[in-house]
């Protein structure tokens, strides 16, 4: 199954890609998504927290992946 990736702001400096091909055996949730991201890049254990936005709506958890979604790495966000 593929999904595409987007990686925005300090989520895409540290893995150092804007978006990705991302290809897995079978359909797994987002919790599961964010475990196999987190063990491919390392780096991304340095936010304590980022949301998951799927097909341009936020996510939680236990949401299923299908093929073909389009998921969005989105860190938090402070401004004044």
């Amino acid at each position: 199954m593929k999904i595409k990736i987007l990686f925005f702001g300090i989520s895409s400096d540290l893995v150092g890609l804007s978006n990705l091909d991302f290809e897995v055996d079978k359909a797994l949730t987002v919790k599961k998504l964010k475990i196999l991201l987190n063990k491919k890049y390392v780096h991304l254990k340095n936010l304590d927290v980022y949301a998951i936005a799927v097909n341009e709506n936020y996510a939680i958890d236990d949401l299923v992946l299908k093929e073909n979604d389009e998921v969005a790495i989105i860190p938090p966000v402070s401004g004044g």
